[in-house]
């Protein structure tokens, strides 16, 4: 098993992928951070061979070029990429975006949480319930947040 995870975020926003950074650095230090601006970005950096895949993807969903439903299902058809989990991490919580996102095979729809203790629980949940109990973990997590999050 390995020592480390890799998480990839990909989001346009440089303040949230900072609050996010510093959020995940309070979880766990030995986790690692990959950031893409963008869907298209996403795609660049995982289909680049000298890096190895990431663990687990978040996905905003309105951003530049390639927006996150765009990316999630160019994923889902690369039978390699489509292995890795992905969790849509946006401001939305429209029904529209949370069923096609959730339909084309993300793990998980959460909205991004006001304050950085809220983000900081969801980021250890997930850290601590990675790999074989993440679902369960995220289904635990969407009944006692004050944040929305949508799980299968």
């Amino acid at each position: 098993m390995r020592n480390s995870l890799t998480f990839l975020l990909a989001d346009d926003d440089a303040d949230d992928a900072s609050i996010f950074q510093d959020a995940l650095l309070e979880v766990d230090h030995s986790i690692s951070l990959q950031y893409a601006r963008d869907g298209q970005e996403t795609i660049e950096i995982l289909k680049e061979r000298n890096s190895s895949l990431p663990d687990l993807i978040f996905l905003d969903l309105n951003m530049p070029r390639m927006d996150g439903k765009e990316c999630l299902k160019l994923l889902k058809l690369d039978s390699e990429l489509s292995r890795i989990p992905v969790i849509m991490y946006t401001t939305s919580s429209q029904a529209k975006d949370i069923e096609e996102t959730m339909m084309s095979g993300a793990l998980c729809f959460i909205t991004k949480p006001s304050s950085m203790k809220e983000l900081i629980r969801i980021l250890s949940t997930i850290v601590q319930g990675f790999p074989t109990d993440l679902q369960k973990e995220i289904r635990m997590l969407s009944n006692n947040s004050s944040t929305f999050i949508v799980s299968s």
